[in-house]
């Protein structure tokens, strides 16, 4: 990739997301660059550097609203001046869209491979990861709940999205995020030791705070 992309990027893009809730920090967001480009690896035919772009804006706009982030941070990447530097308009018009695409509850599949591979690297499904970061959403965004309210609230959004009959959608066969969903579903079909889970996840984040 063109060293001045990845400088631009890491200068005046990432540093954006210091202040986003924990789950959505620079650490959420490298990582998702991280696994786009690995997945990247196995289709040729992808623009890289539009691929780490992509990954790059894809949760920029959750100031404005996560119900409609993905729109918003689309259009933080397509108004960026400096890319128009290194991409044509069409390619911008590819990226704007994979971005828009990648939100796990969109009734639609992505309209290409690129907003595929985002939607795929977000996912980041595993276990332990998930069920943190679903406390940590739950503590920052409703510190008003009870302890039992966060438990409710914690056990619905999990099978909303991750069990079976769930908005969640992967759409790369045999990927890591297919064998760690179905760990997960395990988990959630114990009650027993999801409880116990929550409680360990819950009093090690009251007390980080």
């Amino acid at each position: 990739m063109r060293p001045e992309i990845v400088s631009y990027i890491e200068e005046c893009i990432l540093p954006r997301y210091a202040e986003y809730d924990a789950a959505h920090r620079r650490d959420h967001i490298e990582g998702v660059i991280e696994r786009s480009l690995a997945l990247a690896e196995h289709y040729p035919e992808l623009h890289k550097e539009m691929v780490y772009v992509v990954a790059a804006y894809h949760d920029l706009g959750l100031p404005e609203g996560r119900d409609t982030h993905h729109i918003s941070s689309a259009r933080l990447m397509a108004e960026d001046e400096r890319l128009r530097e290194w991409f044509s308009t069409e390619q911008v018009q590819t990226m704007r869209e994979a971005i828009e695409d990648h939100r796990a509850s969109a009734t639609r599949p992505p309209r290409s491979l690129y907003g595929m591979i985002v939607a795929e690297a977000d996912r980041q499904i595993v276990p332990e990861v998930v069920m943190r970061r679903t406390v940590q959403y739950g503590l920052a965004h409703y510190p008003h709940l009870t302890r039992e309210e966060h438990w409710e609230r914690f056990v619905g959004h999990l099978h909303e999205k991750y069990d079976y009959g769930g908005y969640l959608t992967l759409y790369i066969p045999n990927s890591e995020n297919a064998r760690q969903l179905e760990i997960l579903r395990t988990i959630i079909a114990d009650k027993t030791r999801l409880r116990d889970l929550f409680e360990e996840i819950f009093e090690g984040l009251r007390r980080e705070h």
